[in-house]
């Protein structure tokens, strides 16, 4: 195969792969942004209203020292996608350890059943964010070697409507890539706050009711008074 002849097959490759690419890559971001949006809602209270009413039932049973109560309120199917009540069962659960123990449970259950999946999906927002403009450039790239290529083939000056179409490939490529990656980097800046959002609401949710928590296992024990602190004379020797 000599030069020529490759740069032709090289061509007719590109011509023939770089929108079907474009456009399948386009597709897949696009659901996955779906999914992401679902799984956000879905691990989010609906409305700030909601997330305060379900606080308030929880607290009321807290106050009552009611925990069959507390898991009722968490355990129901409005709440069984919700990241907070499913914490809470988690600590319910674990009730008969101590306070750290029950807080690396939760940041552990948190990670595993909402952090992960949203990561796993973010990723390939990311990988399509990066990957549209680079097809756009191999589109480019392609349609600057055609156009070039019809120019080293021709005898004769050539027409501009036979550059044309290598012209107009190198742009629309470009411009699809384009159209792809901005709209896709605003959506996974915007879900990167939602998820930091989530985050510290879930992290201040489960911090306020554990300190509320009647927890079975032994807290972390008071620190001892400083020597400083201590009752004047209260261990000094009597004097002769």
């Amino acid at each position: 195969m000599d030069l020529q002849t490759g740069i032709e097959y090289l061509i007719y490759f590109a011509n023939n792969s770089v929108y079907p690419a474009q456009g399948a890559l386009a597709l897949y971001g696009a659901f996955q942004v779906i999914l992401v949006l679902q799984r956000l809602r879905a691990k989010q209270f609906s409305s700030g209203k909601a997330a305060d009413k379900f606080m308030e039932d929880v607290h009321e049973e807290l106050q009552k020292g009611n925990l069959e109560g507390v898991a009722a309120v968490c355990d129901t199917p409005a709440h069984w996608s919700k990241a907070v009540p499913q914490l809470i069962l988690v600590a319910l659960a674990n009730q008969d350890r101590d306070l750290p123990s029950i807080k690396r449970l939760l940041g552990e259950s948190f990670d595993r059943e909402v952090l992960s999946d949203l990561q796993y999906r973010l990723s390939w927002i990311n990988t399509v964010i990066k990957s549209e403009p680079m097809l756009g450039l191999l589109g480019t790239v392609h349609g600057m070697v055609s156009a070039f290529s019809v120019i080293a083939n021709s005898t004769v000056s050539p027409k501009p409507a036979d550059l044309a179409k290598g012209i107009t490939m190198a742009l629309v490529t470009t411009l699809e890539g384009l159209i792809v990656a901005i709209p896709a980097v605003i959506a996974f800046a915007l879900f990167k706050n939602m998820q930091a959002r989530s985050v510290l609401e879930a992290s201040m949710a489960a911090e306020n009711l554990l300190a509320k928590f009647p927890l079975q296992g032994k807290r972390p024990a008071a620190p001892a008074p400083s020597a400083a602190g201590a009752t004047p004379g209260a261990g000094a020797p009597p004097s002769a």
